[in-house]
């Protein structure tokens, strides 16, 4: 009886899954069974998602078929795959190379021909049996893939009496297959280290008792302890403690934050120095790296634009080859007369050459290599169609507010202009009206005006005015209080303050005036800190040959101007309300073709959703950011997007090499087939050497680092 386990959908990880082409047949395979709704099965991350009353025994089975090993995830603690299972393709390449060695030396220095045979076919079997039992099922299905082509190859060198070749054949796919398996595990290391960041299991504190607990017994509102040195376990609230917590797991900054009562906390972060006490807020399936490492896994099973047009071209390249191969292999003889051995070996040799193994990994591993790398550096990009886009950029656009300036607006002066009022009388009106707003400039107003022991009033009939300010009454006096667009709308005695307002526009402030019925009494200016890794951020972007850099904002041309200057773009635009960013982008998008936004994930969504690439800021506890950008800077580092360009453009670079080495090897051996100088061992080397050799192209997309594009 089949072990059948009726939940909805159950995850599997699976070992052994090196062939993209294999993963796709096992895909639909699987899809048919018994019970089985759908079935999905991400090559990249070697994980299969299957809905419907799963039978996990026959799915077990079928996987096997393709030499494939399944585990439920989650269901049991990860356990160590045994060594021969692990090593198994290695093993049988060892003891496959050692026969044919073996019948070589037999058949040369013995001058035993009939042993040298026993020993090739042992060679051949060892070698080749884990092949001919996949091509057995293959054949089961009608299905002509790798794995047959091999054995029809094999066998039809052993039934024309070329024992030798045979064996050869079989010794180099079986040491290809162990080439090819090393280096896919190898692209796929980036998931896994991403997966082992975080702890298994964590100290709760319940009912007074400190226990031991697998997360996913731990629950929201459970306090976990968290001792230095000690991994934290799930996303959540620290209630007690103080600590530095390195959070370049999640983020890529190696620099530790310190975090107090009341800050939050992300699961597989380190904690370097106190005990903290952690409030759970998230299980473990939906903590920030939990969200991660699925996005990575999403974004790496994506198909990019090229990705899709290889697949094309190996779907009709491969029964092309086959029958052309059947073609030289029965009508030279026939038609022609000529002996039928050199033309059966010929299309032996072409047959090997039918599979566009190189070709069709050629893509994915780049893609996996470069997204993994990026998410162990703080950078999530989402897919493979947004890796390849940032690689082609002409143009980006950043949002000044909290993306060149930190967000963190202060007040840096307030000028009074009426005798009806001082400073403080005149900060206590505006932080009244202020407290009622969200924006970040009415948000430094009331903090300045707490910091001066000033408690701001209650305000009725407020009004937000967008883009302009704000409008509300203080008793029986009204209050307005906004920008010079405001006051001169309001035709109140705007030129009175018009010295002013340039002064502090032109040092890059932002001037708030504050009006009373009809007066104006002031001007509270307010200043954003520039990051300091603005200006060295766009002149990487400019040495790495990004034609145009703009800034959008809201704020007023003159204050736009000067920031614009400090941090190196080339154009400004300002006043902008959300509507007028999208307009500019599309603009850009018209002129220029490829155009990033950059902005903070919230206020910033059109633009970012109309951008090429939109770029969101700060994704760490910000649902938003990662829900709405095509790539996030985990941490608020603007240093990290000119990496991203450049791992970017070296994607698309891996990716050209490897199509381009893939169809040249492909096309030299097709052509060498026919006047005979492809041997059968050539033509495994040409077909598997070439797989291996674009598979380690491809991962050395994990080598770049940020500090290798500066």
């Amino acid at each position: 009886m089949p072990n059948t386990d009726t939940d909805t959908l159950k995850v599997f990880r699976l070992n052994g899954l090196t062939c993209a082409d294999c993963a796709s047949r096992l895909e639909n395979n699987i899809a048919t069974l018994p019970g089985v709704v759908s079935a999905s099965l991400n090559f990249a991350a070697a994980k299969l998602t299957v809905t419907g009353d799963i039978s996990i025994q026959l799915i077990a089975e079928e996987a096997r078929k393709e030499g494939v090993t399944t585990a439920v995830e989650g269901t049991t603690p990860q356990q160590e795959i045994p060594f021969f299972e692990k090593n198994h393709r290695s093993i049988a390449g060892a003891v496959s190379g050692l026969l044919l060695l073996a019948g070589w030396a037999v058949d040369v220095f013995f001058l035993l021909p009939d042993a040298a045979v026993g020993l090739y076919l042992a060679a051949m079997l060892s070698g080749g049996f884990t092949t001919a039992r996949k091509a057995f099922f293959s054949l089961g299905r009608l299905s002509f893939d790798m794995n047959v082509l091999m054995v029809v190859a094999v066998t039809g060198a052993a039934l024309i009496g070329d024992w030798r070749e045979g064996a050869v054949v079989a010794f180099l796919f079986s040491v290809s297959e162990a080439l090819e398996t090393y280096t896919i595990d190898k692209a796929r290391q980036s998931i896994r280290s991403l997966m082992e960041i975080a702890p298994k299991t964590a100290t709760v504190r319940r009912n007074g008792l400190d226990l031991e607990l697998p997360v996913k017994e731990i629950h929201v509102r459970d306090v976990l302890i968290v001792k230095p040195g000690e991994k934290i376990a799930m996303d959540g609230i620290v209630r007690s403690g103080h600590s530095a917590v390195n959070q370049a797991a999640i983020t890529g900054e190696s620099i530790p934050l310190e975090k107090v009562s009341g800050d939050e906390v992300f699961a597989g972060t380190l904690n370097q120095q106190g005990v903290l006490e952690v409030e759970v807020t998230k299980l473990v399936n939906d903590t920030t790296i939990a969200r991660i490492i699925n996005m990575v896994e999403e974004a790496q099973a994506q198909r990019a634009p090229s990705q899709a047009l290889v697949d094309k071209f190996a779907k009709y390249y491969t029964p092309t080859v086959i029958a052309l191969a059947a073609g030289i292999t029965v009508f030279p003889p026939l038609l022609l007369g000529q002996p039928w051995y050199p033309w059966i070996y010929r299309g032996l040799t072409l047959l090997i050459v039918a599979c566009p193994c190189a070709l069709v990994v050629s893509t994915p591993v780049a893609i996996v290599s470069a997204i993994g790398n990026a998410a162990r550096n703080g950078v999530l990009i989402k897919g493979g169609v947004y890796l390849e886009e940032a690689g082609t950029l002409s143009v980006v656009a950043f949002d000044k507010t909290g993306t060149l300036t930190k967000g963190n607006t202060e007040v840096t002066d307030v000028v009074v202009f009426s005798e009806k009022v001082d400073e403080r009388e005149l900060l206590r009106i505006a932080a009244s009206v202020e407290s009622m707003s969200e924006h970040p400039l009415a948000k430094a107003i009331v903090q300045k005006a707490r910091a001066e022991n000033i408690e701001p009033e209650k305000a009725g009939n407020f009004e937000a005015l967008v883009g302009m300010g704000a409008r509300a009454y203080l008793g029986d006096r009204e209050i307005t209080i906004g920008n010079s667009k405001l006051f001169n709308a309001s035709s109140m005695n705007l030129p009175l303050a018009e010295d002013e307002v340039s002064k502090f526009q032109s040092a890059g402030k932002t001037a708030v005036l504050v009006g009373v019925n009809g007066e104006i009494f002031g001007i509270v200016a307010v200043a954003d800190t520039i990051r300091e890794t603005s200006r060295d951020t766009v002149r990487r972007l400019h040495d790495l040959g990004i034609k145009k850099t703009v800034m959008l904002t809201g704020d007023n041309a003159a204050t736009a101007g000067a920031i614009a200057k400090e941090v190196g773009v080339v154009e400004f635009k300002a006043e902008l309300l959300p509507q007028d960013k999208v307009k500019v982008v599309d603009d850009l998008l018209k002129k220029y073709g490829k155009v990033a936004m950059v902005g903070d994930g919230i206020n910033d969504a059109p633009a970012l959703a109309t951008a090429t690439v939109g770029i969101a800021m700060g994704g760490v506890g910000t649902d938003t950011a990662l829900e709405t950008a095509d790539i996030v800077l985990m941490a608020d580092d603007l240093s990290k997007l000119p990496f991203a360009v450049h791992l970017s453009r070296a994607a698309s670079g891996v990716i050209k090499q490897n199509i381009s080495f893939s169809l040249i090897v492909k096309i030299a051996a097709v052509l060498l087939v026919f006047p005979g100088w492809l041997t059968l061992w050539l033509a495994i080397l040409a077909d598997m050497g070439a797989t291996v050799i674009v598979t380690l192209n491809g991962i050395r997309l994990m080598g770049i680092k940020p500090d290798n594009c500066k």
